[in-house]
């Protein structure tokens, strides 16, 4: 099935999002017909607009969201499980850019369970000819190059997705999402002032598991070289869902520990 599409208004080619990237992208969750972790995402966008300084309508509350995916999506077209990338951009209204109006994109990305993790192992690699910054922009979704360039490099390379590290040459994040490193009972995870994405799916399925004493979770400063001492690795994207990573380099991972994890994490939704 095609991904589906909605917007608030007719898009223009004049749009601030197409000419400049000036839109923030936040994802929300759809599984069993219900959205999940929706005041997360919600409280996320809002949160990801004010750091872009988009002017916010009043009428972005949670309930606009949860009534505006129950009655084009869920409801629309009976879509029951997938993920709602969400992309909120300043018009062109000739004044003040501060208090310029917005408008809305977002595609619904249909698959079976979004808290499943992918079957597919991912192969994966270090970039170095760039970095990623890790300032206050760097941990939202925004319009980002060095995506597009690692993407691009991934697939000219036959790899799935990069590591992209930051100006200090540690680990931030890959291009689409956030990285899980599991040493014994250890799950270690890049700090956000290391330019990893603020993530609402990674922060609901890390708080289950800290709760829970399923894992020990600890934010750290990650040099590339600890990529290989990992035993396992999860990539968590809110873009795209969860995806193990099987190989970087000569190193393979395996994923069992993680798919227990996650298991255990699916059960409590």
């Amino acid at each position: 099935m095609e991904n589906q599409y909605f917007t608030s208004d007719e898009l223009q080619v004049s749009n601030r999002a197409f000419l400049l990237g000036d839109a923030v992208k936040v994802s929300f969750f759809v599984r069993d017909a219900r959205l999940i972790m929706d005041e997360e995402c919600y409280f996320f966008l809002m949160a990801s607009m004010r750091k872009m300084r988009l002017n916010i309508p009043l009428t972005y509350t949670l309930e606009f969201f949860q009534s505006l995916f129950q009655k084009d999506v869920i409801d629309g077209r009976g879509i029951k499980n997938g993920i709602i990338n969400f992309q909120v951009f300043r018009n062109s209204d000739g004044i003040p850019l501060s208090k310029s109006s917005v408008s809305y994109f977002y595609e619904m990305e249909i698959m079976e369970d979004v808290l499943k993790v992918n079957e597919r192992l991912l192969e994966l690699d270090l970039i170095k000819e760039i970095n990623v910054n890790n300032n206050l922009l760097s941990n939202i979704r925004v319009h980002s190059p060095e995506n597009i360039y690692g993407g691009i490099y991934a697939q000219e390379n036959d790899l799935d997705d990069v590591i992209l590290l930051n100006p200090n040459k540690r680990i931030a994040r890959a291009t689409s999402g956030n990285l899980l490193f599991l040493e014994g009972n250890v799950i270690k995870v890049p700090k956000q002032t290391e330019g990893a994405y603020i993530s609402p799916l990674m922060e609901n399925f890390v708080t289950f598991l800290h709760k829970n004493n399923l894992a020990d979770i600890q934010e750290h400063e990650i040099i590339a070289f600890e990529s290989q001492k990992a035993e396992e690795i999860l990539l968590i994207s809110d873009e795209k869902g969860i995806f193990s990573v099987g190989k970087i380099r000569n190193k393979t991972f395996g994923n069992t520990r993680f798919l227990e994890l996650v298991e255990s994490w699916k059960g409590s939704f």
